[in-house]
């Protein structure tokens, strides 16, 4: 019995951990539309933009690590470390694109990002 409850609970923390990391990521993927805005009118915006796109990174690793953390212990469904995994592939681009100076592909693409996050945000 007193395992059930701490299981439970084991999900409810990996749960919660989960959606948190997706309003992280959420959140650095909308200020990086912010960034991008500042990139071209002011002459910070580029060191914003360069600083965001890494916290935007980090935030799609810490969600992998979070969804891996919801599904192992608890058993639940892996679909969310799918989910995660794909942001990460999605992010990794999105940097290759910036970097390459490829905005006809880097912009939509960073619109699809968000609009995911947005969409996986309020499945949780």
């Amino acid at each position: 019995m007193a395992t059930q409850v701490t299981a439970t609970a084991n999900a409810q923390h990996s749960s919660s951990f989960l959606r948190v990391a997706i309003a992280l990521q959420t959140l650095t993927i909308f200020l990086q539309a912010v960034s991008a805005g500042l990139l071209l009118s002011s002459s910070y915006g580029e060191t914003l933009h360069s600083v965001g796109a890494r916290v935007m990174y980090g935030a799609s690793m810490l969600y992998v690590l979070a969804a891996v953390l919801a599904w192992k212990p608890g058993g639940g469904s892996p679909r969310p470390v799918w989910h995660a995994s794909g942001f990460l592939v999605l992010a990794s681009v999105q940097v290759v694109l910036g970097i390459a100076h490829v905005p006809s592909v880097h912009l939509p693409l960073g619109v699809l990002m968000f609009g995911l996050s947005v969409l996986a945000l309020a499945r949780r």
